[in-house]
């Protein structure tokens, strides 16, 4: 495999790594108001191609993240115990947005990676033609 498709791969797979991530974060602000929400947490991994030393971003498994639910008090709520409290989620809007930021501007890095090789890649092939 060539430096290039290399560059690509490794670019490639973060992209993939990071739109599954943002899947996550959007699961999260779409049920913050949910009762009994636990926000949903991703890990990166490496891993290594077969047959080639290089090595990619793959999604870990998707844990749950165990803080304490926040408690809402409203004795009208259908879910609300005997003191008219309910288990809300644990998912905080401010963090989430953080993240999803974060995300955003780490799939435009290895964007503009996958580009650059790409162009890379064109350039030279175009030398090697002349």
């Amino acid at each position: 495999m060539s430096d290039f498709s290399s560059a690509r791969s490794v670019s490639a797979s973060g992209m993939q790594a990071q739109a599954q991530r943002l899947r996550h974060l959007s699961e999260n602000i779409s049920n913050a108001d949910t009762p009994g929400y636990r926000r949903k947490m991703i890990s990166f991994e490496t891993a290594l191609g077969q047959g080639d030393s290089i090595a990619k971003v793959e999604v870990g498994r998707v844990r749950l993240d165990q803080t304490e639910l926040s408690q809402i008090y409203d004795p009208s709520h259908p879910l609300a115990d005997a003191g008219g409290q309910y288990s809300g989620s644990n998912v905080n809007l401010l963090i989430e947005l953080a993240d999803a930021r974060e995300a955003q501007r780490s799939y435009e890095a290895n964007l503009k990676m996958f580009d650059q090789a790409r162009k890379m890649s064109s350039s030279l092939m175009q030398l090697l033609r002349n």
